[in-house]
Parts: C-alpha cells; structure tokens; sequence
C-alpha cells in the first residue's frame, strides 16, 4: 500500500484528495510521475481523485483503490476505467432501553445493505463528478426501538439501511433485517432482509423467555432468542467477507447481538458482531451490597463495516435505567481498478 503522505511529505498534501490542480500545487519535475506513475490516482489510461486513495499489488495485479468512509464526491479527470465496487449502507441500532417495559431484551440491529460486483461499472470523464453518499448508523434504542440505519448511494446503485431491533416488537426491515425483542403475550418476529438476511424472533415474556432475537447479516440469518441455552439472546448473523483499501479482507454488514437474561457471551464478538447486552439477577463478580445486578452493556460492530448494533434492555432488577441498545456502524464505498 503507497502513502500519497509518505511519500512526498509537503505542506501540499490536501491537494492530493480530489482537487485538479496537483501539478500547480505541487511544481517540481515529479509532478508527471504522481500522475503517470499514479498516487495521486492516474495512471494508465485513468486519472481520477476523491476519497482517500490507496494502491497495492495482489498476486501480481496492482489495484488502486478510492475508499470513501463519508460522503464525497470521485472526478475522473482523463480516461476510464472498469471497476470493482463494494457498497456498504449504515446498520441498523439496536432495541432497547425503556422504563416501561421490566424484565424487557432488545433485538439487534441489522446489518447495513451490501452490492458488490467486478467490471460490470465504468467510471469515465463524461459522467464524472460521481457524488458518494455514505449512509450513517441508526442510532440505539433509548424509548423501546432503535433507528434504522441509512442507505449508501454510488454509481447508481444503492445499498439499503440496516433494519432497528426492537424491544417489544417485530424488527425493522431493511438491507437485513432487525431483530425482534421480547413479547408480552407472543414472540416477536424479526425484521426481512432485502439485501441481506432476515432478523431472528424474540422471546414472550408470559413464558418467561426473557431473550430477543439477533439482527440479521449479510451472510445468515440473526438466530431466533434462546438458540444456545435459555435465557439466551440470538447471535447478530453472518456478515460478509470483501476488499477493503489493501490487500487485507474485512468483515462487512454483520448482525447485532440480541440481549437476554442470562449473563455470559452469547454469541462470537471476536467475528465482528455488535454485542447483545445481558444481566442476571444472581450472578456477581462481588457480594452487591445496593443489590444491583452484573450485567453487560450493549456494544457495536468495527468503524465503518456497516454491522448492526448489540440489544440494550428495559428496566430489571437492581438496574431501573435499563439498558441502550447500541448504535449501528457507518457503511463505507470501495472502488478499485486494476492499473498493472
């Protein structure tokens, strides 16, 4: 991977992201290079800037590679290209956190819509300037459910936003869905997955299934409350393997862990899954002399990966403020073309 920083450290380094006159702030006899040669994104028969630009080789072909982790805007100045993209939308925030619902466990958040695809978009002069729209997380729940996350747009496509878990409720739909809290009298179903996967189904609190469901990934499904032992939130579901600005793979749109009852890690964190919140009225790390319960706080997926944010909770014992779900991650655009 080139540094543009790096590699020529001047006072001039903003003018290498997106702007025309590279050769006007930068007058040395170099200036061809970073253009032919290609940091500044040119090269071959393309020269483009926006976002931040990256390059690197992998088994023997040299991307270049425009990442856009906020809204912006891609200028092809010269040329053409053929190009890989990944479009990643915002995931959906996670149920939760309710002083009217005791005893109450947030479904996930969905995972944020996922489009990719190689060479079947060309990026050339006569469309340029292409606008980037980076869709943002949905905020966690704070009043029963969480917000859905918001749609990334590019190239003329559109990835769709990360359906909210719920608290008491069916999730939200969306790029995949969100998961369904706990029920009153009923389960709670999850959210339908239009890019993605659906959430899983939340418990009913008259039967004592204190547990919601999962938000769905790009990859699987969010599992249903109480797929591992009772009292269990469902795991957040699979996200997705794809290129991020090096050679190195991240994992994308995964789910948000559903909240449950039972203390313990219901679900595998160290996959990039937002983390469901838990408690248990029983469990201690030390005697509690206020009684207060031990119970784990909800948590979100990595930076700009597009994952669903874990379940909060309603009020319990020893806890009257309940817990907030998690907010979603921001989706992300990666554009890349082959330049040798």
């Amino acid at each position: 991977m080139f540094r543009q920083d790096r590699t020529n450290p001047s006072t001039a380094v903003s003018t290498w992201n997106g702007r025309r006159d590279l050769p006007k702030a930068n007058p040395s006899t170099a200036v061809s290079a970073w253009l032919n040669g290609g940091l500044a994104g040119g090269g071959g028969a393309i020269t483009a800037f926006g976002g931040i630009i990256t390059q690197y080789e992998d088994s023997g072909t040299t991307y270049r590679v425009h990442t856009f982790r906020t809204t912006g805007t891609l200028e092809v100045l010269a040329g053409s290209a053929d190009v890989d993209y990944l479009l990643v939308a915002g995931g959906g925030g996670g149920g939760g956190l309710s002083s009217g619902y005791p005893d109450y466990a947030g479904g996930g958040g969905g995972g944020g819509g996922l489009l990719t695809a190689s060479g079947t978009v060309t990026i050339d002069t006569a469309s340029s300037p292409y606008t980037i729209t980076v869709g943002q997380g949905g905020a966690g729940g704070n009043s029963n459910v969480g917000s859905a996350g918001t749609d990334t747009v590019a190239l003329g496509l559109t990835a769709t936003g990360g359906g909210y878990g719920n608290l008491d409720g069916t999730g939200g739909a969306g790029g995949s869905g969100g998961g369904g809290g706990t029920g009153t009298s009923s389960t709670r179903a999850g959210g339908a997955g239009s890019q993605g996967n659906a959430g899983g189904t939340g418990g009913n609190k008259a039967s004592s299934q204190f547990a919601s469901g999962g938000g769905g990934g790009h990859g699987s499904t969010g599992q249903n409350f109480e797929a591992l032992a009772a009292g269990y939130g469902g795991s957040g579901g699979d996200g997705t393997l794809g290129y991020g600005h090096t050679a190195t793979t991240l994992i994308y749109s995964a789910g948000g862990g559903g909240s449950g009852k039972t203390q313990g890690a219901n679900y595998p964190i160290t996959n990039d899954y937002g983390r469901g919140g838990n408690w248990e009225s029983t469990f201690y790390t030390t005697p509690a002399s206020n009684g207060s319960d031990q119970y784990i706080q909800a948590s979100g997926c990595p930076p700009n990966t597009g994952g669903g944010g874990g379940g909060g909770s309603g009020t319990f014992s020893g806890n009257s403020a309940g817990q907030i779900g998690a907010r979603g991650s921001d989706g992300i655009v990666v554009i890349r073309y082959v330049v040798a």
